[in-house]
């Protein structure tokens, strides 16, 4: 534990209280409050919280199909402070701080059943190269106002109407809500969080900002997790709801988490860069590997029922195993731009899914790319979506199938964590699946 921290304590006495937890599989923060006089012994000691709360379901429940719990009698396992630093949340009625967590194995180190360990196990494999992979992140949201338990475009204090024109790139979406994203960047900045460009999205209400690029990518996936829990909290305290959701609308835009990725040598070399316009070598078998894995991988980049709903053609959103030089009607684009900035852009996972998750199937993926020397085929050109590709999956229970099947999953993730995370999958898909929707009722409730 750096001094830092306890310095930044004493010098905040209105604190009053911390929370410290974990990241579980859907992305989701869990974990626990504790008086300010505790941080100290969390900053520095491991504490006690039970594995399962890592494959809690969408609701917060235990998922009992996952032998691991069955077999331990749901035992403890320590977490310890991750070394991010303090968090200040101050949009809750009592200013405090959060203190992230992660699990640890055994032998006190990171629990690869854990997003975040099993992401720092990835980035590790590409230190013991030489490597490092240089991340950003792009995350679309949508702020809403609730009426008789639907969510509709925000109403703006002190305006009559709602926020319901679908402007891309509209500068006064923007202005409107100009309150918001200044509380909003001064949350990122306190939380050292490097927000970037915020525009106005397709969707009415529909919003994204650009987290900056970290050669760290555990940095810019705690941002990502970060990010996505500021918003949600200062949307509250602005009197409406946000909601990173992959498709709140059937009529309206999906919100992605598009994400770059370059690779730098020990010397800062960008090594997707070598002179010409098309990139490196080494960058294409990144991106072969990246393709392959795409059908298997598709769970972690859509992992709920709604995702499903984003990943349709004709909308900006990916449905073919593809890549193509900046082209965003493929799965992974190469942006335009100068060389020394050549880099890949993912573009299947929703804002709905872990980043953590989403970061380790990315890299591990080109990872095996690079080693295997796999090569990505032809790149696509114009409107892709009538042509001929191999298809991603288009359902729920598809893509879990190939999860759980998956070659290149069993490489990248510890088995306890796919098993798991297929597990937590087929158990929400069961409990979705008892539930009749107000669609059913319409269509015959009185007519059959």
């Amino acid at each position: 534990m750096s001094s830092l921290e306890l310095k930044w304590l004493e010098a905040n006495p209105d604190v009053n209280h911390v929370t410290a937890g974990v990241c579980d599989l859907n992305g989701i923060l869990r974990g626990k409050r504790y008086p300010v006089e505790q941080a100290k012994k969390i900053l520095s000691e491991p504490a006690r919280m039970p594995e399962t709360v890592l494959h809690s379901d969408i609701w917060g429940q235990d998922v009992w199909e996952n032998s691991w719990a069955l077999d331990s009698g749901d035992a403890d396992s320590m977490c310890s402070y991750t070394g991010r630093g303090i968090l200040p949340v101050g949009w809750t009625t009592v200013p405090h701080v959060f203190l992230p967590l992660w699990l640890l194995d055994d032998a006190g180190k990171p629990f690869k059943g854990d997003p975040r360990g099993s992401l720092a196990a990835v980035q590790e494999r590409y230190a013991e190269k030489g490597l490092r992979p240089v991340v950003a992140m792009e995350l679309e949201f949508y702020l809403y106002s609730l009426e008789n338990g639907k969510p509709l475009p925000p109403r703006q204090p002190g305006r009559a109407g709602r926020t319901d024109v679908c402007s891309v790139l509209g500068l006064d979406q923007l202005e409107q809500l100009e309150g918001f994203f200044n509380a909003v960047y001064e949350a990122c900045a306190a939380q050292g969080i490097p927000a970037d460009t915020a525009i106005s999205e397709n969707g009415a209400g529909q919003y994204e900002v650009n987290l900056c690029h970290v050669a760290d990518p555990l940095r810019a996936a705690d941002d990502a997790l970060f990010f996505k829990r500021l918003v949600r909290g200062i949307a509250q305290k602005f009197g409406c709801g946000a909601t990173f959701m992959a498709k709140p609308y059937g009529d309206q835009a999906g919100s992605s988490m598009h994400v770059h990725f370059s690779l730098i040598d020990e010397a800062g070399k960008n090594l997707f860069d070598d002179g010409p316009e098309k990139g490196s070598m080494l960058m294409k078998h990144a991106v072969g590997g990246m393709l392959r894995a795409l059908p298997e991988m598709t769970l972690i980049y859509a992992p709920h029922l709604n995702s499903y709903r984003r990943l349709k053609p004709h909308a900006l959103a990916p449905v073919h195993v593809s890549w193509g030089y900046d082209n965003r009607t493929a799965a992974i684009r190469i942006p335009g731009g100068p060389a020394e900035a050549r880099r890949i852009e993912h573009r299947v996972a929703g804002a709905d899914a872990n980043p953590y998750l989403v970061l380790a199937a990315h890299l591990g993926a080109a990872l095996e790319g690079i080693e295997q020397e796999i090569r990505p085929g032809a790149p696509i050109d114009g409107w892709s979506y009538e042509e001929d590709h191999p298809q991603l999956p288009t359902e729920w229970s598809t893509a879990i199938d190939l999860f759980a099947d998956g070659e290149t999953v069993r490489r990248v993730f510890d088995e306890r964590l796919y098993v798991m995370m297929a597990n937590l999958k087929r158990h929400e898909m069961a409990e979705m699946a008892k539930q009749v929707s107000d669609v059913e009722y319409d269509a015959y409730l009185g007519s059959v």
